[in-house]
């Protein structure tokens, strides 16, 4: 009997990719990471849109253990993450152990061997001590269900799945969705359109991003001085944490950011109509706040048009809307984001008793947002009311990356013995946590209005209410007292026992 744990990571995104770090640093290497993809890089290989880039500063969204002097810009582009990404793989020897063009159907834990039994697609099996699913919040497109969708005639794809051989040049393009894709592909597209007719259900609010191309003198000081710019990360960590707090308990930093915005938005859009359809109606923080400087000078430009009226059908020659206007379009571009609630897709799980879409049916939940009551030895990355109002979701992934490496470390310890073991969280602290999570959620700027955040039964189930400093340090210790603990030797007939 093997006296390491094997481990299963689905998705080989920063998350997978992140934890597998964590476990090969602690020592650990029976580790097998299954992606859909052609590659590693997740949802920084699968956005390649024009403009892709990330809304984080780069000297945070990377690895605390794993920093890159040469970032092309302070704000990185989806090229550079995904070709960080690609480095870590190779730095840390994981290309080999990286199945691609595997997408999981189905996780069965097997209660009498202790471990999980996970098929894909493709027809393969594979069995796992340990099942880590990091799939990801923000991976599968989503788009509505509007009458007439399929009956455009012209090319019609997602943002995330870019049509790269469609040439835009002198087209009219319709956008549908004004969230954090959308504000960075129109105004990488803008100048290459005909004309642009933006749909718009909800105004985003917009402040600007304090990025700037990094030069030789930035890379050679970073690459000499590491402290140069780990002293970046740390200003960027401070001004989040404090953005992380006001969600929660409010304060004068998102007076700040609204005035920003709202400056923002009188100095570059000069059309009054278009300025005023570009007013939120909700508080700032309720939906995700987002960072960009050519936004609304894109959205100015003469032949741009922002339209309110909700969408009733999509007709071969263009879309319409509910005052009756036919806005005729050549290209149908759906900004229109990701199934974020839906953290299991086509992916069946089940546990001791019942399946996790069951387990889950009014809203997924978990212990830190890590592991579930009833499907042992399980451990999610960037699960449920994991994500962020404000910072690095990279912080909160190296958290629970540090806390399931101490879980197979308290499974190893049984493989040295002989023994085969399974962790499970108790339904009480599980439930516990839950309920913590939803009342302080409920004080939260995010109860304010209806986003990707909430169900459609308004349950909050994406965010965490406090910061990443209180996140670590309650993911910083394995407390065993939470979980229940079966143990069994590898003797055939034997049962196993709770110990």
């Amino acid at each position: 009997m093997s006296t390491q744990p094997s481990v299963l990571i689905i998705g080989a995104g920063l998350g997978g990719i992140g934890v597998a770090a964590h476990l090969a640093r602690a020592g650990f290497d029976d580790v097998t990471l299954l992606d859909r993809g052609d590659g590693p890089g997740g949802v920084w290989r699968d956005n390649t849109y024009p403009g892709a880039a990330c809304d984080v500063p780069s000297s945070l969204y990377s690895y605390s253990f794993a920093p890159k002097p040469d970032w092309g810009r302070r704000y990185g582009t989806q090229p550079d993450i995904l070709g960080y990404v690609h480095a870590q793989v190779d730095a840390l020897g994981l290309r080999p152990r990286i199945h691609t063009e595997q997408r999981v159907v189905s996780a069965t834990w097997d209660a009498d061997a202790l471990h999980w039994r996970v098929v894909t697609d493709a027809g393969r099996e594979y069995t796992a001590d340990v099942l880590v699913p990091a799939t990801g919040q923000l991976s599968d497109p989503v788009i509505p269900r509007i009458d007439g969708a399929a009956s455009f005639a012209g090319p019609a794809f997602h943002s995330a799945q870019w049509r790269h051989d469609v040439d835009l040049t002198g087209k009219r393009v319709a956008v549908i969705g004004t969230g954090a894709s959308a504000i960075q592909f129109v105004p990488a597209i803008v100048d290459d359109v005909a004309a642009m007719t933006v749909f718009q259900r909800s105004a985003p609010y917009v402040v600007p991003k304090p990025d700037r191309a990094y030069t030789r003198l930035h890379h050679a000081a970073f690459a000499a001085a590491p402290r140069s710019q780990a002293f970046g990360r740390t200003l960027t960590w401070v001004l989040s944490e404090r953005l992380n707090a006001a969600m929660e308990n409010g304060g004068v930093l998102p007076r700040i950011l609204k005035q920003a915005w709202r400056a923002h938005l009188r100095l570059t859009v000069k059309d009054p109509a278009k300025r005023k359809k570009l007013v939120p109606d909700y508080p700032l923080g309720c939906k995700r706040l987002l960072f960009a400087n050519t936004w609304y000078p894109a959205i100015d430009r003469d032949h741009v048009g922002v339209v309110t009226e909700q969408i009733t059908a999509i007709e071969p020659g263009g879309v319409r809307t509910s005052d009756g206007t036919l806005h005729e379009v050549d290209v149908l571009i759906w900004g229109t984001g990701f199934a974020a609630t839906d953290f299991l897709g086509d992916l069946e799980v089940r546990g001791t008793a019942t399946t996790l879409q069951q387990t889950w049916s009014q809203g997924a939940h978990a212990h830190l947002g890590i592991t579930v009551a009833g499907f042992p030895n399980l451990f999610w990355v960037y699960g449920p009311n994991t994500n962020l109002g404000g910072g690095s979701i990279v912080s909160m992934m190296e958290a629970q990356a540090g806390y399931i490496t101490q879980a197979v470390q308290r499974l190893a310890g049984h493989a040295a013995h002989g023994e085969r073991a399974a962790l499970e969280v108790r339904p009480e602290a599980a439930e516990r946590y839950d309920a913590e999570m939803q009342r302080r959620l409920g004080d939260s700027v995010w109860n304010n209005c209806a986003s990707w955040y909430r169900t459609a039964g308004g349950r909050i189930i994406n965010n965490w209410p406090g910061t990443v400093a209180e996140y670590q340090r309650r993911t910083g210790r394995l407390e065993l007292a939470d979980f229940t603990e079966t143990v069994a030797t590898p003797v055939p007939g034997k049962e196993s026992t709770p110990a």
